[in-house]
């Protein structure tokens, strides 16, 4: 990555959502050094990360139909046929799932990886067990929404993870969006699952990072068959 990307993706606005944090961070840096100064300095550290963790940053989505945007920064952590979780109301076949993991460094507004309208929204309770491992799709707290696009129904689903303690969803069923339009964000490290219709073909590698609202995930109608990758 280049210094102007490092630099694009680091002096950017704070999410309101990220208002109180940070206001709460920098209280508790005042108070700490009142009481002993060197502690004020670490919670000031603390408060500039907080600052950070809610950046929102700009970016540039591919104006594609046929392309499926990474609804967040981080790591692609699984790329699979999976049966989609049952609140989502989608098919009972398996599903092409790609999840995209973030940690406690990434930016973590979630955007919308295809154009359509909001048909289905659901929140449910769950555990709060690592977010990478696969049972965490099943099994930890989320919130899921389903997306008529252009290709059919695409599930996107927040999780919740170790860390993770509070999805905010801010988009509501019926509600259109464009592709790499923000819906909402998750607190200190988390995931999201992205559910293809049929046709989508994928276009990243396991381990590989990815850029909420620019990274292609998938691919319709290219012909071209899954992405092979090496390390170089």
């Amino acid at each position: 990555m280049s210094l102007f990307d490092t630099m694009r993706n680091t002096l950017v606005p704070v999410h309101k959502e990220g208002y109180p944090f940070v206001a709460a961070f920098f209280a508790a840096s005042l108070v700490l050094g009142w009481i002993w100064e060197p502690l004020f300095w670490i919670g000031l550290v603390l408060t500039l990360w907080c600052a950070y963790f809610f950046r929102d940053p700009e970016r540039m989505t591919p104006q594609d139909e046929d392309l499926v945007i990474s609804p967040a920064d981080g790591r692609i952590s699984s790329i699979q046929m999976v049966t989609p979780p049952e609140e989502l109301n989608l098919s009972s076949e398996p599903m092409l799932r790609i999840s995209v993991f973030m940690n406690v460094f990434d930016a973590h507004i979630n955007r919308a990886p295809v154009r359509g309208t909001v048909s289905h929204l659901v929140y449910r309770e769950g555990q709060f067990v690592n977010a990478e491992l696969d049972k965490a799709s099943t099994d930890n707290e989320r919130n899921s929404l389903v997306i008529d696009g252009p290709h059919g129904q695409v599930g996107v689903v927040q999780i919740a993870g170790l860390v993770a303690r509070r999805i905010v969803c801010w988009t509501t069923p019926g509600q259109p969006l464009d592709a790499g339009e923000r819906f909402g964000l998750i607190r200190f490290g988390s995931r999201l699952d992205v559910y293809l219709p049929a046709g989508a073909e994928p276009r990243v590698a396991l381990g590989q990072r990815s850029v909420g609202g620019e990274t292609v995930l998938a691919e319709y109608g290219s012909g071209k068959g899954p992405v092979i990758s090496r390390r170089s």
